[in-house]
């Protein structure tokens, strides 16, 4: 069985967004560059025409890979996202002792992580999500980085 990801109702929406642009839009357009790039000649010298089938390669790549995430997809409904312990979901702020400091963190699949949202979105498949996953509110955990290992508490957690 493949593995589960889990996504926001936005973050589903945007991955079938994203995955009806490339069927039917950038699918013409790569098929048009590759039409005009042949028109071109002699195929074997044709930078073009190489760039263009790569382009068609990237694209045909994506299409599948966001096909497969989808099907795997586990779309999470606010109302089943709980606040006991961290999940998928969660929003965690944490006191890091080696920095001395709050953070916070929005837990979501991989396909949401963005290290430069406010709060910072961490994939549950990330060294910080990964040792959040499952604590609770007053739990140390360890965060393993290859910076080295940070001791951090968790100071809340919330939808």
């Amino acid at each position: 069985m493949a593995k589960q990801i889990f996504v926001s109702k936005e973050g589903y929406a945007k991955l079938h967004s994203e995955l009806e642009y490339l069927k039917t839009v950038k699918r013409k357009e790569v098929a048009q560059a590759i039409a005009k790039a042949r028109a071109y000649g002699d195929l074997s010298e044709n930078s073009e025409y190489d760039e263009a089938k790569n382009e068609q390669a990237e694209v045909e790549n994506r299409i599948a890979n966001l096909e497969q995430t989808i099907e795997n997809a586990v779309v999470l409904d606010d109302s089943d996202v709980k606040t006991d312990k961290v999940s998928v979901g969660n929003v965690v702020k944490i006191y890091d002792y080696e920095r001395e400091k709050e953070s916070e963190y929005r837990v979501v699949g991989s396909t949401e992580s963005d290290p430069f949202a406010v709060p910072q979105c961490v994939s549950d498949d990330s060294p910080i999500g990964k040792a959040l996953i499952g604590a609770r509110k007053g739990d140390t955990v360890n965060i393993e980085t290859p910076k080295g290992i940070y001791r951090c508490t968790v100071v809340s957690i919330s939808k």
